[in-house]
Parts: structure tokens; C-alpha cells; sequence
């Protein structure tokens, strides 16, 4: 389908969205990809991640870039050729990239139950207290995405969710909050945002 939704972010950074309809062969017939793309994609042996690799280069080709203006580094980091700043998500249904003059963090999850039985793993359950059930698992959800686009952001070998990145405590109705990174004898802060669509959460964070 085309593209479903953008985004502006904030002055320097815009979201895009893509829900994913087309079957596989349509995604293989209309994405332009490179020689490494072609290689990783055809090694994947699950469909979803087909099409989810493939919807992400199809979302490219629709903002005005393509396969051939995507590299990776050492690290797996996604970059443009044009200098600018990318993050890439995707998960089940939806595929997204942000992309932004300053370094920036993407992450995409469909809300699930089984995020509340994890969370102890990687963030302060008390920030979940007196919350129905689903509106903790929304919380939860938005602190998984907020670790996640963080990490992305520094890319860096050891930082851990639980015991590496803070999140301030927040209201979901103000979809935005603030978090540290706390490595390396190193403290560093950001700026979050986030919004749902349908039963999915996006969350993008910026480096304060």
C-alpha cells in the first residue's frame, strides 16, 4: 500500500510508516536492492522478515532514496549517503524508518501481553503501579521502545537495559518522556517521543 502515515517529529526529524499488505512476490518485484541486500535477504528463512527487510527498501524508494543510499556500518548501524541521520523498525504489520539531521533512535513494537512478564528484566516496575492491566502493558511497551531507540542510538557492545538506560517516570497521555544512559563512566540524557497506532507503539529518541 502506499505510504500510511508521516510524521513530523520535530524541526530536524520526520517519521514514516508503512503498513505492510503486498505478498512477498509484489515486495520482490517493486524493491530495488543491492548486491549485499539481495544476499541477506535471501538467506532469511522467515517470510515476516522478508517483509519486513523488503518493506523498509519500498518505504525508501516512496520518500525519495533507495537501497543503493542505505549502508551499514561495522557495528549493523544503518546511514545514508546524503549524511543524514536513519533508524529503522519493524514489527509484524509495520515497517518505519526516521530520518533526521541529528543522530536519532527508532523503535516499533506491537502491544503484547507478554511484555509484563519480561519487564523486571529491563526496567523499574514501579513505574507501572496503579495502572489497569492494559495501560501497563502500553507502559511497558513504550519503555522497551525507549531502551531500544536509545541503544540504537549509541550502538555501543555491553550497554544494558536494566542496569544502563533510565527512563524519568511518565504519564502515557503526555507522549513524551526523558531517560539517561549511565555507561562507561559516562552519563548521557535524551529527549523521547512516542504515540500509538492501531495496537502498535512507536517511540524515537533524540540525544539532549
Amino acid at each position: 500500500m502506499p505510504l500510511f502515515k508521516e510524521v513530523i517529529l520535530n524541526d530536524t526529524a520526520t517519521l514514516y510508516l508503512w503498513k505492510i499488505t503486498e505478498d512477498l512476490e509484489e515486495l520482490n518485484r517493486s524493491v530495488k536492492r543491492n548486491p549485499n541486500s539481495e544476499k541477506r535477504v535471501n538467506s532469511m528463512k522467515s517470510e515476516s522478515h522478508k517483509k519486513g527487510f523488503l518493506s523498509v527498501r519500498m518505504l525508501l524508494q516512496h520518500i525519495g532514496y533507495d537501497d543503493f543510499n542505505l549502508f551499514y556500518d561495522k557495528f549493523g548501524k544503518p546511514h545514508l549517503t546524503d549524511g543524514n541521520h536513519i533508524s529503522i523498525s519493524h514489527s509484524h504489520s509495520f515497517s518505519a524508518i526516521a530520518i533526521s539531521s541529528k543522530p536519532i533512535g527508532l523503535d516499533v513494537e506491537q502491544v503484547k501481553e507478554k511484555i509484563l512478564k519480561i519487564a523486571s528484566r529491563y526496567m523499574d516496575v514501579a513505574h507501572l503501579e496503579n495502572l489497569s492491566e492494559f495501560e501497563k502493558m502500553k507502559k511497558a511497551t513504550v519503555i522497551w521502545g525507549i531502551k531500544e531507540s536509545i541503544f540504537k542510538i549509541k550502538n555501543t557492545e555491553g550497554i544494558s537495559f536494566r542496569n544502563h538506560i533510565f527512563e524519568q517516570d511518565f504519564s502515557y497521555e503526555d507522549k513524551k518522556a526523558t531517560a539517561t544512559l549511565k555507561y562507561n563512566n559516562k552519563e548521557e540524557n535524551f529527549d523521547i517521543l512516542f504515540d500509538s497506532l492501531e495496537d502498535y507503539i512507536f517511540v524515537c529518541a533524540f540525544e539532549k
